[in-house]
């Protein structure tokens, strides 16, 4: 690729936002795409993001754009920071609109599916299926975007079947504050991004019980078993989940204030009903359409996934999450795996 690109980046929720500040600081043109036309014209006049990053100013080198599909003709590079749940609806349809050479950076965590039709399948998957693209990666790793907007110091991995891929687009993303390692584990990378964010439901239900610092401990070590088990037995690498896209995002945001997904754990143990919680948020905690998906994974390839089923039940079944660590806490005796 060049030393300047032209990047567009789709979805201008925070993430997508953020990941454009880092394209741009490292001499990028940049363009965010966003489904309301409204509020991109609001964020191109205001310089800010009000409703997802409004503490980051954006400057001039980000641009804005309503029509996918031209910015999709005309980019060097395209990065998806669209939520799991509306990746497919967003890129249906513009299969033409893309040349298969064009490298795809997804940053997207989960899985793909409605109660209509659940495929099942990791973003890079549903982004080569819909758009017949070539050079497919997959972001991930400890990396609010709150930080990342503001400069602080970040380190993540880009995964790719084929490393050159991922060595290429490292070469793209990488500044002095945005360290980036390169993987040809796409799997492992995109099953840890995405089974984390139900440990730290989990992890936020712990929290707002106010159970202490060894329950916490002990569920994040026991959630990497999880990811670990279901990653392996879909080809990922195990030591994939020792790295950053699996134990470091874990520990972020399983401990972080910054976290949407503990944040809908901690209001889960107050009490609140998971309908109200996801009405007073802006962003989209990817835990809660994960948790359904993954574990129709779990059953479908035979992996033993006890926190997230449990999860499931609270938030679903409207299993009190207090019988849930009460099942998880009393589970027939087992070595340590």
């Amino acid at each position: 690729m060049k030393e300047r690109n032209n990047i567009a980046v789709i979805g201008d929720g925070a993430w997508g936002t953020a990941m454009a500040l880092v394209l741009e600081s490292a001499g990028h043109a940049v363009t965010i795409w966003g489904h309301d036309p409204a509020y991109l014209d609001e964020m191109r006049q205001s310089r800010r993001n009000r409703l997802f990053l409004p503490d980051a100013p954006l400057p001039d080198g980000i641009g804005f754009e309503a029509d996918l599909q031209a910015l999709l003709g005309r980019s060097d590079l395209v990065v998806s920071a669209v939520p799991s749940k509306f990746l497919r609806p967003v890129l249906s349809g513009l299969g033409g609109a893309v040349d298969p050479d064009t490298p795809f950076l997804s940053l997207t965590k989960g899985f793909d599916g409605s109660p209509d039709g659940e495929t099942f399948l990791r973003p890079t998957e549903v982004i080569r299926e819909l758009l017949g693209v070539r050079r497919v990666a997959a972001l991930s790793g400890p990396s609010h975007a709150e930080e990342i907007a503001r400069g602080l110091p970040a380190s993540v991995v880009i995964a790719s079947d084929e490393l050159a891929i991922a060595r290429d687009l490292q070469q793209v993303v990488t500044t002095n504050r945005f360290r980036v390692y390169a993987s040809r584990d796409v799997i492992g990378v995109e099953i840890a991004g995405a089974v984390k964010n139900i440990i730290a439901l989990a992890a936020g239900i712990i929290h707002g019980m106010g159970l202490g610092d060894n329950a916490l401990a002990a569920l994040a070590t026991r959630g990497l078993a999880e990811m670990t088990r279901l990653g392996t037995q879909l080809g990922a690498e195990p030591q994939t989940f020792s790295g950053l896209a699996g134990m470091g995002d874990l520990i972020t945001t399983c401990i972080s204030p910054l976290s949407r997904n503990r944040y809908v754990g901690e209001k889960l143990a107050a009490g609140e009903s998971l309908d109200a919680i996801l009405a007073g948020m802006n962003g989209v905690p990817e835990s809660v359409t994960t948790t359904r998906l993954a574990v129709g994974l779990a059953r479908r390839n035979f992996v033993d996934m006890p926190i997230t089923f449990q999860v499931a039940g609270v938030l679903w079944d409207g299993k009190d999450p207090c019988e849930a660590l009460e099942e998880l806490m009393t589970r027939a005796r087992k070595d340590e795996d």
